[in-house]
Order: C-alpha cells, then structure tokens, then sequence
C-alpha cells in the first residue's frame, strides 16, 4: 500500500485555505532524495545532477534543489529564462534541446549554459547563430536498435526503442561531429544518451553507463579529442505502483562505479565527470494531486466524478498511466467497489483510473493522486476552459506556502484579440 505524505486532517485545513484540487509537494522527501542521490554519486569528485526542468517547472522547486547542489537542464528558451531568474548560470545549466531555434541557441550562450547538440547539422546551425563554437560542448548518442532491460511502465513507451526516436546521432555520426567541432575550436567534450524511460531495475544506469564509457574510450582514440564529462541523462523510474519495487541509488551509483573503475581509469580517462537528469527520480514521489469527489455517477459502471480533470494531470488520459489513488480517511478499509474515476473534460479518455478497486467513496471525500511531482503540473493545459490548479509546498516545518496560483478566468483570456 502506498502511504500519503501528509495526512486527512492536514489536507482538511489546507483545503480550507486552498481550494481543491492542487498539487502538493513535499520538501522533506525531495531534500532527502537529492541527497541520497548525491551521497551515491560522491565517488565521482565532479559529479552533478541536472534536474530536468520540463518536469516540474516551478522557481521555489528549482531554488530549493539548487540550495542541494543540483543544476539544471533546459529545452526551451523559457526555461532558460526560468533558470536565470532562479540564479542558475554557467556550468549550472544544461541545454539539452532538438529541433532548436537560433534564439535558443544565443540565450544559452549568454548564460555560459553547456550546449548539448542533437544532431551533426545543427554544428553550423549553433556557429552561425551565435557566431562561433563553445570551448565546452557536447553530443547527444543515439545507438539505435531496441534497448529492453528490467520493467518499465505499460503503454508509456518514449524511448524505449532508440532506433525509433527522434533525438541523438548516430556512432559514426558522433565522430564527425568531434572532428568538427575540434577543428571549430571545441576543447572539452562531453557524450549524452537516454536510452529508456522509467525504468525500474538497479541495473540500467551500470549498463547505459558501459556503453558511453566505452564511446568515450573510442571516441578518444579516434579523434584526440579531451571528453571531460559523460551524461547518464534520466530513465531510472519510480514505482508507480504499489507492488513495484523502488529502485536502490546506491546500489545504482556503485554499479555506475564498477563500469567506471573497469572502462575510464585503465584508459586514463579517470579525471572524467559525471552527470545526471534525474526528473521524474527527484520529484515524482514527493507530489500528489489532491482532488475532491463531486458525483457519483451509476450507469453502466460506477463513476466517481472529481473536481480536477485531465487538465490538471495528463498522464493517465495520454498514455494510459497507472497513479495510484488514496481515499483519504479510508485507508484501512477493504478495496471491494469497483470505479472510474473520472474528470469532466468533454473527453471519455479524462479519466484517472479505469475499473479501480478502491474503497467506497462519498461525495466531499477527499482523494490522493500519488507520484504527479513531475510531468503532473508541467504537462497541464486549457482544453474546455479548465483551468491549471495552484502547487502548495510543504514545507519541512509543517507549514504549507502557495509557490503557484490557480489560474484564473482573466488568465484564460488574456492572450485572446476581441476587437
């Protein structure tokens, strides 16, 4: 059984003050993760995780995780113009983007971000944006073919099969662009990959770390060229579900290591960094969506009808994910009622889970939606004039702070022409 970070009474007097529904985050877990994170990596002197901010784009969240030690990695002009305004800059922020704008590019710049290129054409793209190459770069890999290792999460398939995905280059591809990019004045090089998505299993991050370090080697002997850093990207998961087992970072991090005593040092290359993207690992766990029940609907099946909707949390209506749902004040009932629990967008696929053993459920109780800390808000949207919800923190002292608004009407239609 999944256990809810905070409790009924808690959520009662939140609610109070906040109306439902709204994501709330957990400062304590996140710290703890962060640091568990950095203590598994601490045998890597230069070692740094970028936090994807795709996944959860909120400037108290990013300040709190720059206060651990984390950087950022960004693949939009706004969210490098969010990492400025959250004090990141230089070496602290990652750009990792594809199909880029010239704009982007010239932003990046600026702030002395490290450029991560997607693909061999975008070398003379980046040298006539900005008007010349970067002293420190480095390039997206893609190994193509399929990449299968322990369990990942049904029907959410992004890159679990690199020879069908849109991002990186190819081997051959990866040694022309540091031949290029050397001859541009490049000095220090870096490799990225990302290879699978949520993956639950110990032994992905050993196995993708392997297959750089080994790159790495190679790409040295072939081109001369100095790779000071190596970026394991994301892809290790998080249970969503609560038979899944969690995965163990430090037994990740010393598998990381092994690879890293047995390929980089014998090759003199035991001065090379490390570094992460670790989104949905970082903050998943330590959010939920908290939703009240407004209907119970009995047709053909039973429908329990909430305030929030797929506007509010995505995943589920997009890729069929699994999060799993807390009846508050309920949870040591038996799960004998079979629901839908659904939103009101005018779509039959808004719903958080289909044929769901839960508890009964009364209208006005409150449920937990678990894991949405990342790709939950971020993924939000308008459609049927839903409005996003605001994002509470609490805060490690017990006390809850609002760290982003509800939407309103006058937002929805601030950007329309009516004239």
């Amino acid at each position: 059984m999944k256990k809810t970070f905070v409790t009924l009474e808690q959520l009662e007097r939140i609610a109070a003050q906040y109306p439902t529904p709204f994501h709330l985050y957990h400062e304590s877990g996140i710290r703890q993760t962060a640091r568990e994170l950095y203590r598994a990596f601490s045998w890597n002197p230069g070692y740094r995780e970028y936090f994807a901010v795709k996944a959860t784009p909120n400037p108290q969240i990013l300040k709190l995780l720059k206060e651990e030690g984390c950087g950022v990695d960004c693949s939009s002009l706004t969210e490098l113009m969010m990492a400025q305004r959250c004090g990141f800059s230089g070496d602290e922020i990652m750009f990792s983007s594809n199909d880029t704008p010239a704009e982007e590019f010239v932003l990046a710049a600026q702030l002395g971000a490290t450029i991560n290129l997607d693909d061999i054409s975008h070398i003379p793209f980046l040298k006539d944006s900005i008007g010349y190459i970067p002293k420190k770069i480095s390039c997206r890999y893609n190994p193509g073919g399929t990449f299968t290792l322990g369990e990942s999460e049904e029907g959410f398939q992004v890159m679990d099969n690199p020879g069908q995905a849109k991002y990186g280059m190819t081997r051959a591809q990866l040694t022309q662009a540091f031949r290029t990019l050397k001859e541009l004045g490049a000095e220090e090089f870096g490799i990225h990959a990302f290879l699978a998505s949520n993956t639950l299993s110990n032994e992905y991050y050993p196995a993708l770390a392997a297959i750089l370090f080994r790159t790495a080697v190679e790409l040295t002997e072939e081109t001369g060229c100095h790779i000071t850093f190596i970026n394991l990207s994301g892809g290790v998961g998080v249970p969503y579900r609560p038979e899944q087992p969690a995965n163990d970072i430090g037994l990740i991090g010393e598998g990381v290591r092994k690879a890293y005593e047995e390929i980089l040092v014998p090759a003199g290359m035991g001065d090379v960094s490390l570094c992460t993207e670790l989104g949905r690992f970082m903050l998943a766990p330590h959010g939920c969506l908290v939703t009240r029940v407004l209907h119970e609907k009995k047709t053909y099946k039973d429908y329990i009808g909430v305030d929030a909707c797929a506007a509010n949390l995505m995943r589920p209506a997009m890729y069929g994910a699994y999060h799993h749902i807390t009846v508050m004040g309920r949870e040591n009932e038996p799960c004998d009622h079979l629901y839908d629990v659904t939103g009101s967008l005018c779509e039959n696929n808004d719903k958080f889970a289909v044929d769901r053993l839960l508890p009964e459920i009364h209208i006005g109780d409150l449920l937990v939606i678990h894991d949405t800390g990342a790709h939950g808000h971020a993924m939000g949207y308008q459609y049927n004039g839903r409005l996003r919800s605001s994002e509470l923190l609490l805060q490690s002292d017990g006390s809850v702070r609002l760290i982003r608004r509800a939407e309103t009407p006058e937002d929805y239609f601030a950007t329309a022409v009516w004239d």
